[in-house]
């Protein structure tokens, strides 16, 4: 009789972040390696928690990283795989895919990489979807824009957040865009622009059950903050009819994208012409830009952590959640003119995590009342525009 081996995870992010994921995976009693860029080599990486980094260079053709992997596994068996950021999605699911490994394949991936992908799952599902074309048939295009009135967004379909969108508000606007874009026309879809309120539900889904959710408003549009720039704003809402509005049609997403198990940052629209809830877009990781620090504050729950326990449990044991606290919480972030910026005039007992980062001001919140989190989100919103506020031209791709 042979003694249980630890499980080996395989973590990818050519990005630098995932660190209490990693850690969690150790407490666990996970072997735990790391795959990532050569140029992330001397990052702050948790390395008490990882048994072993390897390092590829940028801009690796996918078949070259499977070869590489798969080397690796001639050696150690790899149990699971986990990409931690949204554009290690492919590779991870490549790699599972050719080892017959656990976890999301291609088709799966593509429903939270794709946003005609998605689009197109939800619409079958009977999820309300903003009126959308895909970027591939001129004549197609043409009609839609003659019976869709304008504006509308040109999107790529596998980038994150509101990296590379544009603004279309006549039709002479879009055929010298699509000229440009040349033979990457059809990586873009056309959507009709909907004003309204924006959400974000954070979830963590269990053998298809979504055991936990969050959520959340942003106080202006994430794609007016990029677009224009400006500053950053999100808060936890009370329980109440909109929040169980936005539970429901979450649960709806994420059946219809078929997530098995994991996390996701799930997006929707209340639509200011009609009233109505409208899916935008999901992903399946933890939310960027500070959320998961403000989930945890108000409920106590690491979505990093969670995941982790889901991934190494995958499946074979019930999943439980951890005690859960019932706060409120919001977050404030902005671009910053200051390489340090002094925060320290903003002294409310109410901050509890105070962002580090080069030219970025920002503060998590929590307390026990909504409405207090939402007067200091109102207080210091034109204090950050006076006090910090740098505005940069749009991304029209990701940085590190």
């Amino acid at each position: 009789m042979t003694e249980a081996r630890p499980i080996t995870v395989l973590a990818i992010s050519t990005y630098v972040k995932g660190h209490e994921f990693l850690r969690e995976c150790k407490r666990q009693g996970c072997r735990v390696l790391l795959l990532t860029a050569e140029k992330h080599r001397d990052a702050d990486w948790p390395r008490e928690s990882i048994d072993e980094l390897f390092c590829l260079p940028n801009e690796l053709p996918l078949a070259d990283i499977v070869n590489a992997v798969s080397y690796v596994a001639r050696s150690q068996k790899i149990d699971r795989i986990v990409a931690l950021d949204e554009y290690d999605m492919e590779t991870a699911a490549t790699l599972r895919e050719h080892m017959r490994l656990p976890g999301m394949g291609l088709t799966t991936m593509r429903y939270f990489r794709d946003k005609l992908a998605m689009r197109v799952q939800a619409l079958d599902y009977g999820i309300r979807v903003p009126d959308f074309i895909p970027v591939i048939n001129h004549a197609d295009i043409a009609y839609y824009m003659t019976h869709v009135p304008g504006p509308w967004v040109l999107k790529p379909r596998q980038e994150a957040a509101a990296i590379g969108i544009k603004k279309i508000h006549a039709p002479e606007e879009l055929w010298p865009v699509l000229e440009q874009l040349g033979d990457r026309q059809s990586t873009y879809l056309l959507e009709k622009f909907l004003p309204g309120e924006v959400y974000h539900v954070d979830s963590v889904v269990s053998e298809r059950d979504v055991v936990f959710c969050s959520v959340s408003r942003y106080g202006q549009p994430p794609m007016v903050v990029a677009q224009g720039g400006g500053v950053f704003t999100s808060f936890v809402l009370p329980e109440g009819e909109e929040a169980a509005s936005l539970r429901e049609i979450n649960r709806e997403i994420l059946r219809a994208l078929k997530l098995m198990r994991g996390v996701a940052h799930a997006e929707f629209i209340r639509a200011e012409a009609d009233g109505e809830l409208y899916f935008l877009e999901c992903a399946a990781r933890v939310g960027g830009a500070y959320i998961h620090e403000m989930v945890e504050a108000a409920t106590g729950l690491s979505l990093w952590r969670e995941w982790a326990r889901i991934e190494i449990a995958g499946g074979r044991l019930p999943y439980q959640l951890p005690p859960l606290r019932h706060d409120s919480a919001g977050l404030i972030l902005s671009l910053a003119r200051q390489e340090e910026p002094d925060t320290s005039g903003y002294n409310d007992p109410e901050i509890v995590y105070r962002i580090k980062k080069h030219h970025h001001a920002g503060f998590v919140l929590r307390a026990p009342d909504p409405a207090r989190i939402q007067a200091l989100l109102q207080d210091y919103t034109p204090r950050f525009i006076k006090d910090f506020l740098a505005v940069e031209p749009p991304l029209l791709k990701p940085v590190d």
